[in-house]
């Protein structure tokens, strides 16, 4: 498809003389469309040229050469060049684009690159609470993005699965776990005797010491310790891929913390070697204040068990041996920003290539919070995940049988749109923020939310149904090859071929940024812009000619929705 900003760039640099592929980074879509289809901010050329951006914008506009069928006239405002695309071209670079692929806007731009992405983890032998949440589906919609446009992506679960919380539990097990079935229902019991234990540390520092004994236990390898570890585990994963199985997370890999405990021994050895592994107080640290980083890093505590941070750094060694990847995203929340500037920076001392440190990326998110505050899995103070979506089902399933009580497979659509709803929710938004829930909002059918999208979906395929075109017709295009695109120069229609038309520049920032916000925005965008269409054209008219042209752009709205909501992890149903 044309570049129209590749247009842009290299007619300025023909006038300016500067290479265009720094001009075409400075490109912008203005936010008013009255100010041009693209804009170009010429003070960032003023320290270059030594003029100012209102002289240089002048000079440029007189001298720069433009195809009127690409680009049909430019102007200048306060120093920047806007320029106008050629309404015909746009539209005909969008049809011609649907007609040519299996599926819009994907791209290999990410080919012999690979990524991965640690997210989801939740904690063997405790709920998958709400706070798994953000995790699970800011690193799927990432995931799915990357992949989409042609990475070598590879998804990793890194579970909870090792460290003092184990020796709390198996300690809890053996003073009560005659008391428990946790064959029968094993998180909340599991999570119960957490609770009991982690209570008993606070009034007792001699039991806390057992618990810290047992994980130095388990690390050794101490049989009664493994075998109730492992069950622990596979009890827990059993209930966790009951919840993937209804969110659609997907993992490439399993490995959680005990998998890569083995490999800390060589940690340690490196970290000596890089002469920065230092005593204090018995334990084994690092100190990072030369660096900007006033906290130590802890390797191996005093009683000589491994910590958290020692094992992600075995596990950066891991990665970086085994997928050799260019960028390692891991999704966890802001309250571990420190954790990783930490690990981030310990692990150029072990001796790996700057290509994998430097693509080394936490990618934080704000918290999930009750109206009453932080959750807290010690005090048993969580929403878990499973609770909350079959709530969201079933309120779902009561909005639905308001508005449309005689639709068939009401169970299905509600699940598609309850589970769309809080997805969407979680990712309407910047990452950074905070996020509370609020029910009203969520699955509110007329508001920025998941139900919104889907709905505009439904209605797109309910008018190309309404047409009697069937709708395999549609998807093979057969009815697209001869439109006519002077039928859609209109400003709404314009509106939404340039919406279309950026669809993998928007995949390409929500890469860029590890944002699938920017997504959800432009769905949203997208659905408006239809609306707006919709209210204002007939679509089913008698002239054949305009019909089909409508027709067409109501197709692309709707697989523009479809494949973005997949994007983030969300199914469209065919009614609601």
């Amino acid at each position: 498809m044309l570049d129209f900003k590749n247009e842009i760039a290299t007619s300025i640099s023909n006038v300016v003389k500067l290479d265009s592929k720094e001009l075409y980074a400075f490109i912008e879509v203005p936010k008013d469309s009255q100010n041009g289809d693209y804009a170009f901010p010429c003070f960032k050329l003023a320290k270059e040229l030594k003029k100012s951006p209102i002289v240089i914008a002048e000079e440029i506009k007189e001298k720069i050469i433009l195809d009127s069928n690409i680009i049909e006239k430019v102007n200048v405002v306060s120093g920047y060049l806007n320029f106008f695309i050629n309404k015909i071209k746009l539209a005909e670079e969008v049809k011609n684009e649907f007609l040519k692929v299996d599926e819009y806007g994907k791209s290999n731009i990410g080919n012999g690159k690979n990524i991965i992405i640690d997210y989801s983890h939740p904690n063997i032998a405790k709920p998958f609470h709400i706070g798994h949440l953000r995790s699970t589906v800011i690193g799927q919609a990432l995931y799915n993005t990357f992949d989409y446009l042609g990475y070598n992506v590879k998804g990793l679960n890194y579970l909870g699965d090792y460290g003092t919380q184990f020796g709390k539990m198996i300690e809890g097990y053996k003073l009560w776990g005659n008391e428990y079935d946790i064959e029968k229902d094993p998180i909340n019991q599991m999570m119960d005797i957490y609770v009991r234990i982690n209570n008993l540390c606070k009034n007792d520092p001699e039991v806390l010491e057992r618990c810290r004994e047992n994980f130095k236990k388990l690390e050794d390898r101490d049989p009664y310790c493994v075998d109730l570890w492992e069950k622990f585990r596979k009890l827990s994963l059993k209930e966790f891929h009951k919840i993937y199985d209804i969110l659609g997370g997907k993992f490439d890999s399993w490995d959680g913390e005990a998998s890569i405990a083995p490999m800390v021994p060589e940690v340690i050895e490196l970290l000596k070697k890089s002469g920065k592994l230092m005593l204090s107080e018995g334990a084994e640290i690092i100190d990072l204040e030369d660096k900007g980083i006033n906290t130590p890093i802890i390797i191996k505590k005093s009683n000589g068990s491994s910590t958290y941070a020692a094992r992600d750094l075995a596990a950066i060694l891991y990665r970086a041996r085994t997928y050799d990847f260019d960028k390692a995203l891991y999704i966890t929340s802001y309250e571990q920003v420190l954790h990783f500037k930490q690990v981030f920076e310990t692990a150029k001392l072990l001796g790996l290539d700057e290509k994998y440190t430097n693509g080394l990326e936490h990618v934080s998110f704000g918290m999930v919070l009750l109206p009453t505050g932080k959750m807290s899995t010690r005090e048993g103070t969580v929403v878990k995940l499973e609770d909350l979506l079959m709530e969201a089902i079933e309120r779902a399933q009561k909005v639905i049988q308001e508005k449309n009580p005689n639709i068939e497979n009401k169970e299905e659509i509600a699940k598609k749109v309850g589970i769309g709803a809080v997805i969407f929710n979680d990712l309407s938004n910047n990452r950074i923020k905070d996020e509370i829930f609020d029910w009203d909002i969520i699955l509110n059918f007329q508001g920025e939310t998941g139900p919104y999208i889907q709905y505009t979906y439904v209605r797109t395929k309910s008018i190309i149904e309404k047409a009697g075109i069937n709708i395999e017709d549609v998807k093979e295009n057969k009815i697209f090859e001869n439109i006519s695109v002077e039928h859609l120069q209109d400003p709404d229609s314009q509106n939404i071929l340039k919406l279309v038309y950026n669809f993998e520049d928007i995949l390409i920032q929500v890469t860029d940024k590890n944002e699938p916000s920017i997504l959800s925005r432009y769905l949203i965008d997208i659905a408006k812009a239809y609306s707006t269409f919709y209210n204002s054209n007939k679509v089913i008219v008698e002239d054949e000619s305009i019909k089909n042209a409508r027709i067409f752009l109501t197709y692309i709205v709707g697989e523009i929705l479809r494949i973005g909501a997949g994007l983030l992890g969300i199914q469209m149903p065919d009614k609601m």
